[in-house]
């Protein structure tokens, strides 16, 4: 997706409140996007619009005082370090890393552009920042959660689906956040009762074979982690999940409304309205090297119970107390 699309993405997000903030006085100033998915996929519609309605609100306006470019590597490595070159080479006075697989190829690219990302799951581990406090470099942003989430992932699909004794985790296995995320699953899994395996999700064909492949056997279920392909793949895993009458459980709630039983994670269009923020704190002079990154202060529980019935489930009181949202 280049910058026609994006345009389209931003005349979409109407009704804009007014700038509340002074204008930055009529300098033009640059800002490069590069999301790991694609454009029609998940929500990335409502996270992009979010991130773009508050840096109207601080006072950044397309076309007037700000220039966007955008990059999509919809999860292929060779075209993320393809764009993250083509954005540090327009020079930009900061980037946005929309989704924690772009941020390697861009810290490949520059070390001196300010990259603002989204969505990292370990930036200290990967050796994007020095530390979460004070990350160091020319990187700063917002962790999507900490590799422990991964085992509350099982624990919440075994309190939903009691009889699951076996669970098929959908990762993508190229990425270190995805072997880090089944590597803490397959930890937790024996306490549970569970024996778990991979499903690799590094195409259409791959997810369609792992899925039905697992649901020959009796008592599966799913987690579906973290990875620009499961949000690319999302509508397919769902189906998937129906079809074969597996309870799964998402990292992400975009999953849930189309037909996902239940996620539990961030809200990353939050997430991406507060990077907004570190964004114009940077035009204004700030430096990523002093800005801490900011880990996630709660997650969000989404339940859908007309999965739930289709699938025999009985969502049990205590999920449905501690629900923020039930989709009935």
């Amino acid at each position: 997706m280049r910058r026609r699309e994006f345009i389209t993405i931003l005349g979409n997000a109407a009704a804009w409140p007014l700038a509340t903030h002074a204008q930055q006085a009529d300098q033009m100033r640059r800002i490069g996007i590069m999301t790991g998915v694609v454009g029609e996929e998940s929500d990335f519609e409502a996270r992009i619009a979010a991130f773009s309605q508050e840096l109207q609100r601080l006072g950044w306006t397309e076309g007037r005082n700000l220039r966007i470019d955008f990059r999509a590597a919809a999860g292929n490595v060779a075209d993320a370090r393809k764009y993250a070159t083509e954005l540090v080479a327009l020079a930009p006075d900061v980037i946005l890393a929309a989704g924690g697989s772009t941020i390697a190829p861009l810290l490949e690219a520059t070390h001196t552009i300010p990259i603002v990302f989204t969505l990292s799951v370990d930036p200290v581990g990967a050796g994007f920042v020095d530390s979460l406090q004070r990350p160091g470099g020319n990187a700063t942003g917002f962790m999507v959660f900490e590799y422990s989430l991964s085992g509350k992932w099982l624990e919440l699909l075994k309190q939903i689906a009691p009889d699951v004794t076996r669970a098929a985790v959908l990762r993508d296995p190229t990425s270190p956040t995805g072997t880090g995320q089944f590597a803490v699953i397959q930890a937790v899994a024996p306490s549970l009762g569970v024996d778990v395996s991979v499903v690799n999700v590094r195409d259409a064909n791959e997810i369609e074979r792992g899925v039905a492949a697992f649901a020959r056997s009796a008592n599966g279920g799913l987690v579906v982690t973290a990875s620009p392909f499961t949000l690319i793949h999302s509508d397919l895993i769902v189906t998937l999940a129906a079809r074969h009458k597996l309870p799964a459980i998402y990292w992400d709630r975009v999953f849930v409304p189309g037909g996902g039983l239940f996620s539990y994670g961030v809200d990353v269009i939050e997430e991406h309205r507060k990077a907004a923020g570190y964004v114009d704190r940077v035009l204004r002079g700030e430096k990523p090297a002093d800005l801490p990154v900011q880990a996630p202060t709660r997650y969000d529980l989404v339940v859908n119970l007309k999965t739930a019935k289709t699938l025999g489930i009985t969502v049990p009181q205590s999920i449905l107390a501690r629900a923020d949202e039930v989709i009935e």
